[in-house]
């Protein structure tokens, strides 16, 4: 069936296109919740998991529960990195990725794989995502639907420069094409840095205000280890692809305007201890990059999801 706007296929059932990546590291019953809603989604996706290295039994919870997922167990924490290895198994041409804590609304799995289908240079559509239990919008949904970029009329939505593993549905050709997540950056933020090698091949990225993910944050968290984690890989991203002055620019902004704590004290102090491989890798992005960078940078000063807080 074609829609009469679109003159993409609509469809019902079960959809063969998408496989859901999660990586999970305990959060047993938080991910338990997740994989249900997952199951019950009318497109019946595959499912990967890799469990990084959990002591609360969920590997073995997953193995027992979900005997229809794939569950991968590297027997070590590797971060984002999990998303690579379960990117490995995928024989999809997509793969949507969410967190144990986000699950994807009920037909937005096949509306991105429709939207991806009829965009060939179209590597990832990120979603709405809605926070539960309040059911209200989270920050950063105002910060995609604003993004500065512009980019070509074929896309589905305003395009973007980086997109949250949380809530994205990517070709699988063009996630392996960029390389996947850097294992030096391990785990927060680690998008920013495959998102940019995309946009320098070629690719484009979107934001599509048709697909919904619900983000229902854990308990479990801890917020000013990911804000250390967050501030680290930011400077290191800087340091790995913006031309000199910029990145000196950034640097003195973080530095003038993060808290002044003993949080922020580690994140430089960390970075600062990477320099030596950063600098070694490091690899400047061409002008016309660098002017959609210099644009994200600027419109992200005023953006609630971006304070280095917690």
């Amino acid at each position: 069936m074609t829609g009469p706007a679109t003159g993409v296929r609509t469809r019902t059932g079960p959809d063969d296109r998408t496989t859901v990546v999660l990586i999970t590291h305990d959060r047993r019953a938080e991910l338990l919740r997740t994989l249900a809603l997952l199951r019950r989604l009318p497109e019946h996706p595959p499912v990967i998991v890799t469990d990084n290295a959990s002591t609360d039994g969920t590997a073995e919870a997953v193995a027992r529960e979900f005997p229809e997922m794939t569950l991968l167990r590297p027997g070590r924490n590797l971060g984002a990195i999990g998303r690579n290895l379960a990117v490995q198994h995928v024989r999809t041409p997509y793969v949507a990725f969410c967190d144990d804590d986000t699950w994807w609304e009920p037909g937005s799995l096949r509306r991105a794989a429709d939207l991806l289908d009829v965009r060939p240079r179209l590597a990832a559509v990120t979603a709405r995502i809605v926070v539960e239990p309040e059911g209200t919008e989270d920050p950063v949904v105002r910060e995609l639907r604003e993004s500065p970029l512009s980019g070509p009329d074929w896309l589905p939505g305003p395009a973007l420069g980086s997109f949250l593993a949380a809530a994205t549905v990517l070709r699988t050709q063009a996630f392996r094409a960029g390389g996947g997540f850097h294992p030096g950056l391990w785990l927060g933020g680690e998008e920013e840095l495959l998102a940019c090698d995309l946009l320098r091949q070629g690719w484009w990225l979107a934001y599509a205000e048709e697909l919904t993910v619900h983000h229902h944050a854990s308990r479990l968290r801890d917020p000013t280890a990911r804000r250390v984690l967050g501030l680290r890989n930011t400077l290191w991203f800087t340091w790995l692809r913006r031309p000199l002055l910029p990145a000196l620019r950034r640097t003195g902004h973080l530095i003038r305007t993060v808290p002044r704590d003993a949080a922020s004290a580690r994140a430089f102090v960390r970075a600062t201890a990477g320099l030596p491989w950063v600098l070694r890798q490091r690899d400047p992005v061409p002008p016309e990059l660098e002017h959609r960078l210099a644009s994200l940078e600027r419109a992200r000063r005023d953006s609630p999801a971006r304070r280095y807080v917690g």
